[in-house]
């Protein structure tokens, strides 16, 4: 039997509310469609692809003791994740994320992870308190991170012992949280993971290519990238080498978890000892193959 290869997801575990329609929306619209209720957040997204690749997600989270908190854990079980060094709270509701999308791409989102905000720092107790790692002795796996989590816990994490040992991946959340990643930008302690967009509020500027966005994010302190840019070309680089590749083309028919399935297979590709190139290649087919709507939600 295949060993399955462990990694730790930190941050969002919640509820995916999606509004989907087949027509072209904009401000106002009122179109038939589907609403869905799926577990989602970045690190259960992440963790879901990675759990579909044969990897062994440890979720640390936060999550309410309510009906919607258990409904939610049972869900991660059954995917075969480990559940029990979610941080669950007694007086914090189970966060929530609604989002709308037409033919035309996301329309709005709303996230409600004030819960994981709120928890903070508790989610990381494990790491600390040995059950996972400590400062004496870390945690030396893979870690998928989001960037739902506060600035303060960011920063912190980017300069804490129990991550010292740590293969650390990170994403941001959305563009708007983009810049709560720029710790690891300036401690170059991380892998990140970000769109054209992101690159460029992490930096300040606009970028025309993924490749651009690449040097720009090394050239501000970053360790390593990967930048990509929708159906054009995506980028891996860090200070020895550089590698862009075009996605395959494929109709879109839903946007929301398309960067972090990317991101858990290009995880997933790596830890299976595949070449940087062939990691890259494997993580934009992947997206393509999710945004197309070929793989489950």
């Amino acid at each position: 039997m295949t060993e399955r290869k462990d990694i730790l997801c930190i941050g969002s575990v919640l509820w995916d509310i999606i509004g989907r329609s087949a027509s072209h929306m904009r401000q106002g619209s009122d179109v038939p469609g589907r609403i869905t209720r799926l577990p989602g957040g970045v690190a259960m997204n992440i963790a879901m692809t990675l759990a579909r690749f044969g990897m062994a997600p440890t979720l640390l989270t936060a999550i309410g003791r309510d009906a919607e908190g258990d409904e939610l854990v049972r869900a991660c079980q059954r995917m075969g994740m480990r559940t029990d060094l979610i941080y669950r709270s007694e007086d914090l509701p189970t966060d929530r994320y609604m989002a709308v999308e037409g033919a035309n791409g996301l329309i709005a989102a709303i996230a409600d992870a004030h819960s994981l905000e709120a928890a903070g720092a508790k989610i990381l107790g494990p790491l600390e308190d040995g059950a996972l790692g400590s400062r004496d002795t870390p945690f030396d796996g893979l870690v998928a991170l989001d960037g739902n989590l506060t600035v303060s816990l960011l920063e912190k994490i980017a300069r804490s012992p129990a991550f010292a040992a740590a293969d650390l991946r990170v994403a941001p959340a959305s563009p708007g949280k983009a810049e709560r990643l720029l710790p690891f930008v300036n401690s170059a302690r991380a892998t990140l993971y970000v769109n054209l967009e992101e690159a460029g509020l992490l930096c300040q500027t606009q970028f025309d290519t993924s490749a651009d966005a690449a040097r720009g994010l090394l050239k501000r302190g970053a360790l390593r990238v990967l930048v990509t840019d929708g159906g054009n070309a995506a980028t891996e680089a860090d200070e020895n080498d550089l590698i862009s590749q075009t996605p395959p083309e494929v109709l879109v028919t839903r946007v929301t978890g398309a960067g972090d399935t990317f991101m858990a297979a290009h995880i997933a590709a790596e830890a299976s000892g595949a070449s940087r190139a062939d990691a890259l290649a494997r993580a934009l087919q992947a997206a393509a193959t999710y945004v197309s709507g070929d793989t489950p939600l």
